[in-house]
């Protein structure tokens, strides 16, 4: 294991820090930009990026002479791509959540049928009920689900919430109220359920984001009713939103 106290090779650092920069950049970036971004001598940056192009982690534009990143880069950012695993970023915080909180935390993933529940990690205080993992959560009474319907695209969720409705599986809200819970989770980053789908369960959920933006995992807290305070429901919510932006970093996310 790596630590901050060994010793490294400072000019492969630098040559990082310089890729860095164009990664930050979004876009063809001039040498001095570059330079400025990096706190180096323009002379400097510039010996960097020549061997930079050479290994194709940066190319060069032939008329503008602007720099960009290269082929090798675009590949190894692909590559770091498929080697993530959703749940396994997310479960390496799920036992930390829970010993912050002291409480319960799910994890769940979308499918087919609807929200499905991952992985457990019980906390210290009992529940009402033990919700198992492989579990199926309606769409709309679930903090779960309600995270998913708040992120994920529309013609992805649409049918699975008008299959639970049709089963009496879930809720029917108006068109007016629906809106109106999603826009409540988008603004606050947390869909919570008070006791409405389980007496005496009261659960926080928070979406986490892949490189692509897009909804992967949600990490949720579940409380016992005692626990029904607004000070409590700040304190983990805060906990929550939290973890799920560092599993959301980790799964390569830069949109906060």
């Amino acid at each position: 294991m790596t630590t901050p106290h060994q010793q490294g090779v400072q000019s492969v650092e630098i040559g990082m820090h310089v890729l860095a920069a164009l990664e930050r950049g979004g876009g063809p970036m001039p040498l001095s930009k570059i330079a400025a971004v990096c706190r180096l001598a323009p002379s400097k940056t510039h010996r960097y990026l020549v061997s930079l192009v050479r290994t194709g982690f940066v190319a060069q534009e032939a008329g503008t002479g602007l720099y960009n990143l290269g082929p090798a880069a675009r590949t190894l950012g692909v590559e770091a791509l498929r080697r993530v695993d959703e749940v396994g970023t997310a479960s390496r915080h799920a036992a930390g959540l829970r010993d912050r909180t002291g409480h319960t935390v799910y994890l769940a993933l979308w499918t087919d049928a609807g929200p499905s529940l991952v992985r457990q990690d019980h906390g210290w205080y009992p529940l009402p009920i033990m919700v198992r993992v492989g579990s199926i959560l309606p769409v709309l009474d679930s903090a779960i689900g309600r995270a998913f319907l708040a992120y994920l695209p529309e013609p992805m969720t649409a049918p699975v919430l008008r299959a639970q409705q049709r089963r009496k599986e879930t809720s029917d809200l108006s068109p007016q109220r629906y809106a109106q819970v999603l826009e409540e989770i988008r603004s606050t980053g947390l869909s919570t359920v008070r006791g409405s789908l389980i007496a005496g369960l009261n659960v926080v959920a928070a979406p986490t984001f892949g490189a692509d933006g897009r909804t992967e995992v949600v990490i949720a807290v579940a409380m016992p009713a005692r626990f029904d305070r607004d000070e409590e429901f700040r304190r983990v919510g805060d906990l929550l939103v939290a973890t799920a932006r560092t599993v959301s970093t980790e799964l390569g996310h830069s949109g906060f």
